[in-house]
């Protein structure tokens, strides 16, 4: 089959997202545009220059819906002739949107792809679509349908991490973050936001939080017990599920989750031959990707079960990589990965991770390979391999190897 190459990959900064946030003005349309626009122009792509935009969002709803992949390609400067998929594997999204043009690439289903994704939180309000996997009763109830924070406590309970182990984490992140930005590690990647007269809107992630430390996270209760105990009383349905729990330790809040933020990402894939007709020069080959469904209650331990299998797919080791980005949904999610495959928090989430960064949740999945690949060239490492946890059960994961 034909390789698949990363040519390229662009992120926006991360707005908070509320109604002050930086990005707030901004629509899903207008901010995913910008990133094609940037794609375009960085790589002086024209015409019917790539097959398809595949774009991926998780709130399919009001100004996120309608096939926005399309409306963003007709509110771009791209050609046209373009069209648009817009595709949702909730958390994953942006990274299935890579991994669906990667394939395609591989088959021989166009030369070139952008692929990646975009959510607007504080625009389009997380659950504002309704899902059915959350509110009809015919699926929730047989699912043991838990919210994704008890789920998240459910893991810490299961695994033994402790309110300390997911603080430390989350302080980690954040200076990370901060040494991160400080040493310009993202400026390859980083678009600058810019309002309809060209002026610059935000240059930074405004979500981190640099001054975090443990005393300060320790103060914060936590976010999901009164839901889990009280109203509507999720633990009871937890414990039905998992009878073998005494109860469950909440251990999660807003200082050890991931933040609430807007951002859109994209990446350029493409064969060998599409590089050589533009003139580019490929920065990684997209070596592997899978997906996997899991139990849906506990619902965020997708990366443990996905990593399991792309590694027998591929046969390698977790010794192989050099680098691992796990997205931070939660605290617990990185802790029950790293201590899954018995590595070493050295090697994950190098330059922080969404508790710091914030989660845009349809485009965190093309961010992370971005960051992954970025951080790949500063340190003249090869491989590495990202991961998502998934809303309803679900994981995901790419590995990529510079060439």
């Amino acid at each position: 089959m034909t390789d698949a190459y990363i040519y390229d990959a662009a992120r926006t900064p991360r707005g908070k997202g509320r109604k002050d946030g930086a990005l707030h003005e901004v629509t899903s349309l207008r901010l995913s545009a910008q990133v094609l626009d940037a794609l375009k122009e960085r790589n002086n792509l024209e015409g019917h220059a790539v097959e398809d935009v595949i774009w991926g969002n998780a709130t399919q709803v009001g100004e996120q819906g309608g096939c926005l992949a399309r409306t963003a390609v007709l509110g771009s400067r791209l050609d046209q002739s373009i069209p648009g998929l817009s595709i949702n594997r909730f958390c994953a999204s942006g990274m299935e949107a890579v991994n669906l043009a990667a394939n395609q690439v591989r088959a021989g289903a166009g030369e070139g792809y952008i692929a990646g994704g975009v959510e607007m939180m504080g625009r389009v309000a997380m659950g504002s679509d309704g899902a059915a996997v959350a509110v009809d009763p015919t699926v929730a109830m047989d699912s043991y349908f838990v919210p994704q924070g008890i789920a998240a406590d459910i893991i810490a309970t299961e695994y033994g991490f402790s309110r300390d182990d997911a603080d430390a984490l989350a302080v980690e992140s954040q200076k990370r973050a901060k040494a991160a930005w400080d040493a310009g590690r993202f400026d390859k990647s980083i678009i600058p936001v810019t309002d309809q007269n060209g002026l610059p809107i935000l240059d930074r992630d405004e979500h981190m939080r640099p001054g975090t430390d443990m005393q300060s996270l320790g103060a914060l209760r936590p976010s999901f017990k009164e839901q889990g105990e009280v109203m509507p009383g999720f633990d009871q349905v937890a414990l039905m599920k998992y009878p073998h729990l005494e109860g469950i330790n909440h251990i999660h809040h807003a200082g050890n989750s991931s933040g609430i933020v807007d951002g859109a990402a994209g990446v350029l894939i493409g064969s060998k031959e599409f590089g050589e007709k533009w003139g580019l020069t490929p920065r990684a080959r997209i070596k592997a990707s899978a997906k996997i469904g899991t139990d849906p209650t506990i619902m965020l331990t997708g990366p443990v079960p996905v990593t399991s299998k792309i590694l027998t797919e591929t046969g390698m080791t977790p010794a192989d990589f050099d680098l691992f980005e796990v997205n931070e949904a939660f605290s617990a999610v990185v802790l029950r990965f790293m201590q899954a495959f018995g590595v070493d928090h050295d090697k994950v989430n190098v330059n922080g991770g969404a508790i710091a960064l914030g989660h845009p949740l349809g485009a965190t999945g093309a961010i992370i390979i971005g960051t992954l690949l970025d951080e790949l060239e500063r340190r003249d490492l090869e491989t590495g391999l990202a991961t998502l946890c998934v809303a309803s059960g679900m994981g995901a994961a790419t590995i990529i190897e510079r060439v």
